[in-house]
């Protein structure tokens, strides 16, 4: 079965499925609600910084592997 959910521009893959659109959201939704309780807990501007990086890298990790291995790649040839 392949997958087409997300297609490569560049270096950043956009969503060309429902289901790419989805994770797409669920990675923005999730790097939101943690970048603002990190900030709460968080005792310096700092801490805060180092925390939302690692957490932004790590979703933008996990978006980007999942985009990889479910892109639409092009065939030879063709534009």
């Amino acid at each position: 079965m392949k997958l087409n959910w997300f297609t490569r521009k560049g270096i950043i893959y956009l969503p060309v499925s429902i289901i790419g659109w989805v994770i797409l959201t669920i990675a923005v939704t999730y790097a939101a609600i943690a970048s603002v309780i990190i900030g709460k807990h968080s005792n310096s501007v700092g801490d805060m910084l180092i925390n939302a990086i690692f957490n932004l890298l790590l979703s933008g990790l996990a978006y980007t592997l999942i985009a990889y291995f479910t892109e639409r790649k092009s065939q030879p040839g063709t534009a």
